[in-house]
């Protein structure tokens, strides 16, 4: 028989405790536990949750590299690896109408045109509302199941009697089951349809995707377990003032992680970018005082992006600092090094940096860029159009070399640029067969005497 016994969840990251603590050991946040039940059986272990296999000798496993389900759209299929792999399970989030259901939808018409019998289940909207979405993306493909659905036992039965090749669970906090009281959307509520819908993919090799919601912090709700259970975990990216949407890949065993897929929202639905280097770059101002190009690197693929700053001054005893799309500390770094190394006094002047398009960067190639850009609108010097520039700054002034030059390179090449101001070191092993004006500096001085 099975027993049932409550515990504590933190609602943010779904540590556990046997009693109620103000503050979560593993998170840090406060007023977070909520009491819920959880079901164990007699033996402490849940019958429908063992895979009942044997110790095998690794030699003898089978371990060739099958091939991967391609999906028909070229951005998923690079953000995934390569494509879907058989038994995975997928984790897509991103903010409410951002197209996650649309995105998905596409997918799973794509895979049933290639006689692939797909199955869609939701437990938000009515079939009705799927066939309206369906009908205005052009998804009408007979080999697509829609399933409205919501019981977890209902679920799984369903896809044991239709054996599809491909299930979508949206979304992952509307599914229940039955032996819990607590309701859909908690922490074991959420914990327990993943958990089975996961190993029922393991088992039967189908792929699973899962869409989650996400919290005002931009988190998915639910256990943070959640994400460690899966193997793929997908972000949506982007906001209501454009129209391109960026899904990103934070987690993948089954490729690189950090890759992105750049898409184009449209009446028909999701259209995927080919060029996004050209689409981020599309209304770049000409001759404009702070607009500077940098190179940067989204997984495997180099893509373009301009970083403007405004340096006004102020009579404000504390001066604004506000950065969009790139990280807030190491903007102030930086203006601190322009600061003491260039002599460039920015104590009473507002900053404001902003990289076009709302694409987000993080990784030290912008550095440079940045400090361009804000010596660029300081100076109210405008940097020659066809230059680019990438490289990190250290506290000293010194700027260091990064990787994947050439392919930065070669990519700015293609987009029309002339120019490339680059870290000196690491540079001695680029190759010749470029036909840009290649200027090396190996601090930030030398930066300002070549750039204007």
């Amino acid at each position: 028989m099975k027993k049932i016994k409550t515990t504590f969840f933190c609602r943010s990251c779904g540590y556990q405790s046997p009693k109620w603590l103000g503050k979560c050991p593993s998170c840090g946040e406060w007023n977070r536990f909520v009491e819920e039940e959880i079901r164990v059986s007699d033996t402490g272990i849940v019958p429908e949750l063992q895979f009942n296999s044997f110790p095998i000798p690794i030699d003898s496993i089978e371990a060739d590299e099958t091939e991967r389900l391609k999906v028909g759209i070229d951005e998923v299929d690079r953000v995934l690896g390569g494509g879907i792999v058989a038994g995975s399970a997928i984790l897509v989030g991103g903010d409410p109408g951002i197209g996650k259901s649309t995105l998905l939808l596409q997918v799973m018409h794509n895979l049933a045109e290639k006689d692939l019998k797909v199955l869609y289940i939701t437990g938000e909207e009515s079939a009705k509302q799927i066939g309206l979405r369906g009908k205005r993306i052009g998804a009408s493909s007979k080999n697509l199941v829609v399933l409205v659905e919501i019981a977890l036992e209902n679920i799984l039965r369903q896809i044991k009697e239709i054996k599809p090749h491909v299930v979508v669970v949206d979304s992952i906090q509307t599914v229940y089951s039955s032996t819990l009281s607590s309701a859909p959307g908690s922490v074991s509520q959420v914990r327990e349809a993943s958990g089975q819908l996961i190993l029922l993919s393991k088992k039967t090799g189908i792929p699973v995707f899962l869409i989650g919601h996400v919290t005002k912090e931009g988190a998915i709700a639910g256990p943070k377990v959640l994400e460690h259970m899966v193997d793929t975990v997908l972000y949506f990216e982007g906001d209501s003032g454009h129209s391109y949407r960026i899904i990103r890949g934070i987690k993948n065993r089954y490729g690189p992680t950090n890759e992105i897929g750049v898409f184009e929202m449209r009446d028909n639905g999701l259209c995927e970018v080919s060029n996004p280097s050209e689409f981020f770059l599309a209304e770049r101002p000409e001759g404009a005082a702070g607009s500077v190009v940098v190179p940067s690197i989204e997984g495997t693929r180099p893509i373009l992006v301009e970083i403007q700053s405004l340096v006004s001054s102020t009579n404000l005893s504390m001066p604004r600092r506000t950065s969009i799309g790139v990280d807030h500390n190491r903007v102030s770094l930086l203006i601190a090094v322009l600061d003491k190394i260039c002599g460039l006094h920015l104590g009473n002047h507002d900053i404001f940096i902003n990289v076009a398009g709302g694409v987000k960067v993080d990784e030290p190639a912008v550095d440079l860029g940045i400090v361009s850009s804000i010596a660029s609108s300081f100076l109210d010097r405008p940097v020659d159009p066809g230059t680019v520039v990438f490289g990190e700054i250290g506290l000293t002034g010194e700027v260091r070399g990064i990787s994947q030059q050439e392919v930065r390179i070669k990519e700015a090449s293609r987009m029309g640029f002339n120019r490339c101001i680059l870290p000196r070191t690491l540079s001695r092993n680029l190759s010749s067969e470029t036909n840009m004006d290649i200027i090396k500096i190996g601090n930030i001085k030398g930066l300002l005497e070549r750039l204007f």
